[in-house]
This record gives structure tokens, C-alpha cells and sequence, in this order.
């Protein structure tokens, strides 16, 4: 067991494909249990993940916090396609040495690790999807302007921005969007800025074609039978929460769980639940 944290575990670098990875690296090695990779969310880096969640994880397994290709800190261009930043993901996980992996993927962070469950049955073992949806699923890509402008405002603190993205307008679950915003400040070493036009660019482009190409009865979910852990709010603005519905309906074994008075951001609102009940999902 490393003796890091969330907060001060070193930032890494490791080069796949001509790509330099930057990564982060710590938790319970000694409890042989199979390592955790998180999946970030659209424009999101190293420093947006929750400690709180991390931290409950690294209790007793291994986790492992990246930025894809062109990412904040880690080199190379975002591609404009889901399909090429699962083969990336995989390519940075190969070369971490690591075999056997579970996937916990959060909005465009979960339809990357879907594909990469679809791409590399040999290395994911099981599947948690947070505020995701299926290829072809409901409104994903087709955001609102009002929605969308969220991303684009220019603030002070600019992490304010995640309030009315990730949490509901609901006085309690503000008041736990500002805990989380505190959380995700307090380390002090901290990553690039996600905030680069390219980044913008090639995320949103291959969230748009991964949302707009249907899928017919969803078949491609059949393909994915490992378990999957599904985790939403119960009105979630920036993927529907409707796709979760879709996604437990579909996928071979998938259970679902929704959190009262939540967002997009449900995990981050209840992070010890979390823990709890995806620990217990991965234990089983």
C-alpha cells in the first residue's frame, strides 16, 4: 500500500503510442483486489475527480486517475471519435502493465469506457457507468444552448462552473456542489487546464457523432457481459437520466441505481454512498 493520497499522489508520465500520459497513481496494492481506472468527464482533468471517492476507493484497491490524449497535462491531439480515445485508454493501461482492470467511466468518461469494454474484453472486468448513456441514446450530443453556455462561462473560481452543471438547483444539493468544489481544491500540485479550444473541439465532436449515431435497439449494449454498476440522479440535465434507464434495460447484467435530488454530478453529491455501493458491486 502506497502511503499517497488523492491529494498528494505525484502526478506521472508514461509514453503509449507516441502519446505522453500523464497519471496519477495510488491506494491498497496489498489487498489483491483488481485495480480501479477512472474515465474523466468532458473537459475535465486530473484535479476534477472527487478525493472524496478516490481516497474510498484507495482504501483497499488500487486507483488510477488519467488524462486522455491532448488532455490538460498529457501530450498529442483529442481525437474526434469515442472509438479512438477507448484505443488510446487501453494502449496507456497496457502499458501500466496491467492485465485485468475495472472501468469507472462518467459521462463522456463512461461512453469511453464502454468502448473500451467492447474493444478489450480481455482487460475490463466489470463496468461502472455514472451520468451516461448508451450510442444513440437519448439527446446525447443535441444539448440545449442554455445548457450548453454552462461550459463557456468565465468565472472567478472558474471550478464554480461544475454548480449548476453537476449538481440540482435544490439548496441541499448546491450546498453539496460547494463541498465538492472545496474538495477538489485542496491540492495544492495541480494539473493543466482542460479549458484549450482543441480540447473543446475534438471532445465535442465525438460526443455529438457517438450520440447522433443510432443504434437500433440498442444491440451494440448486448456485446458487453460483464457486470455494470449504472449510477445517475434523478434529473440529470447533461445526459438524460432516461439513458440510464436504457442502459440497465439493455446491458446483459446491469443493475441501476438513481440518487434523489441530483445532476449530472449524483456521485459527487453522495460521495460515500458511492463508495459503498459500487464497492459492494465489485466485491460481489
Amino acid at each position: 500500500m502506497t502511503d499517497y493520497t488523492h491529494d498528494t499522489a505525484p502526478t506521472e508520465f508514461v509514453e503509449a503510442g507516441g502519446i505522453r500520459f500523464a497519471y496519477r497513481r495510488f491506494g491498497n496494492t496489498a489487498a489483491g483486489r483488481t485495480p480501479v481506472v477512472f474515465f474523466q468527464h468532458f473537459v475535465g482533468n486530473l484535479d476534477d475527480h472527487d478525493p472524496a471517492i478516490s481516497d474510498g476507493f484507495a482504501a483497499d484497491r488500487e486507483v488510477i486517475l488519467f488524462n486522455n490524449t491532448g488532455v490538460a497535462s498529457t501530450s498529442g491531439t483529442v481525437p474526434d471519435t469515442i472509438e479512438q480515445m477507448a484505443t488510446d485508454a487501453g494502449a496507456f493501461i497496457d502499458v501500466l502493465g496491467l492485465t485485468n482492470v475495472d472501468l469507472v467511466g462518467h459521462s463522456m468518461g463512461g461512453l469511453v469506457a464502454q468502448q473500451v469494454a467492447l474493444q478489450r474484453p480481455d482487460l475490463a472486468r466489470k463496468l461502472v457507468l455514472v451520468g451516461t448513456g448508451p450510442r444513440g441514446g437519448v439527446s446525447i450530443g443535441e444539448m440545449p444552448a442554455e445548457t450548453a453556455a454552462l461550459f463557456g462561462v468565465t468565472l472567478d473560481q472558474q471550478e464554480d462552473m461544475w454548480l449548476p452543471v453537476l449538481f440540482a438547483p435544490s439548496e441541499t444539493s448546491q450546498q453539496a456542489g460547494r463541498a465538492y468544489v472545496e474538495r477538489i481544491l485542496a491540492r495544492k500540485d495541480r494539473d493543466a487546464s482542460p479549458f484549450g479550444e482543441q480540447v473543446f473541439a475534438g471532445q465535442g465532436t465525438a460526443i455529438h457523432t457517438y450520440g447522433t449515431t443510432k443504434d437500433p435497439a440498442y444491440a451494440i449494449l448486448k456485446n458487453i457481459t460483464i457486470p455494470v454498476l449504472v449510477v445517475n440522479g434523478n434529473d440529470d440535465i447533461i445526459i438524460p437520466t432516461i439513458n440510464s434507464y436504457i442502459l440497465q434495460q439493455f446491458l446483459p447484467d446491469a443493475e441501476l441505481i438513481l440518487y434523489p435530488d441530483a445532476n449530472h454530478g449524483a456521485h459527487f453529491q453522495y460521495p460515500d454512498r458511492f463508495v459503498t455501493h459500487t464497492t459492494l458491486f465489485l466485491d460481489r
